[in-house]
């Protein structure tokens, strides 16, 4: 087996990781404080495209971890980016919340219901009966369909919600068009983040708290990969995939010392 490079840049997932139900889980600010000591290149991810990076640096701040606007990459955005290399200075029928229709107006996106290029499916909760029929008839006029995660369920304090994933298997349902999903576990997000960063697959490593998005992700895009234990997996969980992330660890804490 070919010995792996030494690891270069990080991107690691935000909930589950970094920060749980609003707290950060022990370790975290630790992990920050060594990645910007250290000067190597790395990344925030997160699937959820309510928040802009300017928002979620607040809450992050807010918490006591320090990261810059510039090392948080959401869905939104990574959605974004794909669409401008698509079709540049297109049109979009959104369906989210000031994360995705900011990321799309900082694109040159036109947002109109008026024969647009794409249906945007994001996460929102205030998802509205009378936007997703919009939604269909749009989409079985010919507009594309895409969604910025696949996700069908998100945590809150009262247990799950309904999420992304859940609303475009109900546009799927009626339209019978399948969306493109621009999130996890779709490596081009991880592709995307590492260019804005300047990074390379091959020196760099992925931390999740999932194995069907983030060590998924990361596995795709050719990084290594770390699981932490803080968020929806158990070790005995791992043994129900056909894949392995690289190394399994009890927390954040743990890969301080790999920085």
């Amino acid at each position: 087996m070919a010995e792996r490079k030494p690891i270069e840049s990080w991107l690691t997932d935000m909930d589950g990781v970094l920060i749980h139900e609003g707290t950060p889980i022990p370790g975290a600010d630790a992990f920050i404080k060594r990645l910007r000591e250290s000067g190597k290149p790395f990344l925030v991810l997160t699937n959820n495209s309510i928040y802009t990076p300017r928002d979620l640096q607040a809450r992050l701040h807010r918490m006591g971890l320090d990261v810059p606007v510039e090392n948080i990459w959401t869905s939104a955005l990574a959605t974004a980016k794909f669409l401008d290399d698509q079709r540049p200075g297109g049109t979009a029928y959104v369906i989210g919340e000031a994360g995705l229709t900011t990321a799309l107006h900082d694109i040159g996106y036109i947002l109109t219901d008026h024969e647009p290029d794409y249906v945007v499916l994001g996460e929102t909760r205030t998802y509205s009966f009378e936007a997703m029929t919009k939604a269909v008839r749009l989409i079985n006029g010919g507009a594309r369909f895409i969604c910025t995660n696949p996700d069908e369920t998100g945590p809150s304090t009262e247990g799950p919600l309904p999420a992304t994933g859940a609303v475009a298997a109900l546009i799927t349902k009626a339209t019978g068009k399948q969306p493109y999903f621009a999130g996890k576990p779709n490596p081009l997000m991880m592709r995307t983040g590492l260019n804005a960063i300047g990074a390379h697959s091959e020196s760099s490593a992925m931390i999740g708290d999932r194995m069907d998005t983030d060590v998924l992700a990361g596995l795709e895009a050719g990084m290594q990969t770390f699981l932490v234990l803080t968020g929806l997996t158990s070790v005995a969980d791992t043994e129900k995939f056909p894949y392995r992330p690289t190394r399994t660890v009890d927390s954040i804490a743990d890969l301080v010392d790999l920085v």
